[in-house]
């Protein structure tokens, strides 16, 4: 006998739940006659998803049963009267209630949610999308049409064959006077695991496929406005080539501005729903394609009628996200088309205010040498004077000099030297400044 070996490496932490993904949503056999109740709640708040959890918890704690852990992603559990299967999703939660036994009285009278306490019922969270019943019968029924019109409500029928003839599967996909959808499983031979199998392939399929339409109306109520903001930046753009002020580009870029603030808005409410609705789709084809179904003569199958429905509601909102994503980029070059005209406008404002001033510092510059020339004439004037009162108090005759001749001596001296004294204080400010601007850059 073999040792089972110790591990001595180190583990992935999420090497279990790895593991375990494939293990979550098992196929559960089924035998037939039996009653099936399946219930789909969308729950947009988290809390809402736990609080189905305890719900379920109380459920169970009414029938003295083992309630499910609290990271339960899926939970199968027998009740006695009937069996419970719960399962968590990522926006929603689903509940099913199966009770196998035979059909008494007309079919869909009496059903399998009857079981459930009515007070507990009432509690359940989230938006319920999904509502049907199914009844798998061991050929019991009556299937003539006037049986199978009374049982759908005179609802026109989806027939399809699956496993070779050893199951039929009757549908209307719609909403009956309970507000219940309803499906018939003819079982003519499946083995309870094919039972199994087929039924939660239906019941996915119809779940997945409510869950991909939630997107739909919500491309229908953005097209009127994806249309208009369309046709607004077409204006935009004809204004464009006739604009002559800046005033009026500013006003058109404030304009785009709040189209794409609009457009952006509806995206960020659409983009999550619309990647939904491809993924849900993608599940729906599978389950489809996993049933592999027969067509029957004379009747549209399941695939042929969910297919014709579905794939254009698909395509149309495929067909608003690419719109927005066309319209974006669209709003995007305009933008960028009124901000280079807005800067080039700009730019040549400030060349003609740039040599606006140059012409007033050429102005300046000389006046301010005109002043420069009076300031020198004028100190030289009082240093004369000044010279003047300075010889006077000198004893000049006894020296042999003249006063007069002295200060007409003096005044080119006086003069050259104040100029320079001026010149070099001004040279000194101008690379005082320079030394200040190459610091700066």
């Amino acid at each position: 006998m073999a040792k089972c070996s110790r591990i001595e490496y180190q583990l992935h932490p999420l090497r279990e739940a790895l593991y375990n993904e494939l293990h979550i949503r098992p196929f559960h056999p089924l035998e037939s006659p039996q009653q099936i109740t399946h219930l789909s709640a969308c729950c947009v708040d988290p809390k809402e998803l736990e609080k189905s959890y305890d719900l379920l918890c109380d459920l169970c704690k009414r029938y003295a049963v083992n309630a499910p852990q609290p990271d339960t992603v899926t939970f199968h559990q027998d009740f006695g009267d009937f069996i419970i299967n719960w399962e968590r999703h990522v926006e929603f939660y689903s509940l099913t209630i199966m009770q196998p036994t035979l059909i008494k009285g007309e079919p869909f009278q009496h059903t399998a949610i009857d079981l459930l306490p009515a007070d507990w019922l009432r509690q359940l969270p989230g938006q319920m999308i999904a509502a049907f019943h199914i009844i798998i019968d061991n050929h019991k029924l009556e299937y003539d049409a006037n049986s199978l019109t009374r049982n759908f409500e005179g609802h026109q029928l989806m027939l399809s064959s699956a496993y070779s003839g050893k199951g039929e599967i009757y549908t209307a996909f719609k909403l009956h006077g309970d507000g219940y959808g309803r499906i018939i499983i003819c079982d003519k031979g499946m083995s309870h695991l094919q039972t199994g199998r087929l039924t939660r392939r239906l019941m996915d399929m119809e779940t997945y496929r409510l869950l991909s339409l939630l997107s739909l109306p919500i491309a229908k109520r953005i097209a009127p406005q994806l249309l208009d903001m369309d046709k607004q930046l077409a204006e935009i753009l004809t204004v464009v080539t006739k604009l002559d002020t800046t005033d009026s580009e500013r006003q058109l870029l404030e304009k785009l501005t709040k189209i794409e603030a609009r457009l952006e808005t509806y995206r960020a409410e659409t983009t999550h729903r619309f990647s939904a609705t491809r993924a849900y789709h993608q599940l729906v084809k599978d389950r489809l394609e996993r049933i592999n179904e027969e067509k029957i003569d004379e009747h549209l199958s399941i695939g042929e009628f969910v297919n014709r429905r579905l794939n254009p509601a698909l395509r149309t909102c495929e067909s608003m996200q690419k719109w927005m994503e066309d319209l974006s980029k669209r709003i995007e070059r305009a933008s960028d088309l009124m901000r280079t005209r807005v800067n080039l406008n700009l730019q040549e404002q400030n060349r003609s205010q740039l040599t606006a001033m140059n012409r007033r510092s050429k102005l300046q510059f000389r006046l301010q040498e005109t002043v420069e020339g009076l300031s020198i004439a004028a100190i030289s004037y009082y240093s004369i004077g000044l010279l003047s009162y300075l010889f006077q108090g000198l004893p000049l005759k006894q020296w042999g000099l003249n006063k007069n001749a002295l200060l007409a001596g003096s005044i080119p001296i006086v003069l050259l030297t104040i100029w320079y004294i001026t010149r070099r204080i001004k040279h000194g400010l101008i690379h005082d400044q320079d030394s200040d601007k190459t610091a700066e850059s």
